[in-house]
């Protein structure tokens, strides 16, 4: 009963057409499973190396008292749909009290003269904070969502291009069929044949 029910069986009602729809839907099914184990396995490898990469990040990061030197102006922030970022130009010492000047991203009602903390790098010179483990995450989960969607999209198109091949082919073999059966079972005659033809 479980072949017949899978279409892996002999059962004379179930054609060829119908053996090739149930592979493919099988088929289909193992495709998602391995969507989610690589999804899964890529979303894994994004996050350590993400975390790899913050590490040896902040081992050469550090923050420093700045004093601003300007009051704050506003510019265009890093993504097109961003707000503006509060900027001011701030002066501070590092390495050795060597002095350094920048405009430096400040909290928004930094007055001229106030201290406020900024990253710098190795050689003083301000930079970016390392990644924070929410932006690493959010990159693990679009590198894994990414690689399983693109898997299933592609196991689907390749899924329903088979299954309108199958389609066609039933189709025809179904017309050629009933080009034979149909004037039997009506009575009607068929092209070529005379009244006096054997039906048979």
């Amino acid at each position: 009963m479980r072949q017949r029910t899978q279409g892996t069986g002999g059962n004379p009602l179930r054609r060829d057409a119908d053996r090739a729809r149930t592979r493919m839907h099988a088929a289909f099914a193992l495709t998602c499973l391995l969507a989610v184990i690589a999804g899964v396995a890529l979303g894994r490898a994004a996050w350590t190396d993400g975390n790899r990469a913050a590490e040896d990040i902040a081992r050469h990061r550090h923050t420093v008292t700045a004093t601003t030197v300007s009051e704050t102006t506003y510019r265009a922030g890093d993504q097109p749909s961003s707000r503006p970022v509060t900027v001011a130009t701030a002066t501070w010492r590092y390495p050795s009290q060597r002095p350094h000047t920048a405009t430096i991203p400040v909290p928004a009602g930094t007055r001229n003269g106030d201290t406020v903390r900024v990253w710098v790098d190795g050689n003083g010179s301000a930079a970016t904070a390392p990644p924070r483990q929410a932006d690493i995450a959010l990159n693990a989960v679009g590198v894994g969502a990414g690689a399983l969607a693109g898997i299933v999209l592609a196991g689907s198109a390749l899924v329903v291009l088979r299954l309108r091949i199958v389609d066609a082919r039933s189709t025809r073999a179904w017309e050629s069929e009933w080009a034979t059966i149909e004037p039997l079972w009506s009575g009607r005659l068929r092209p070529g044949q005379g009244t006096g033809d054997d039906c048979d």
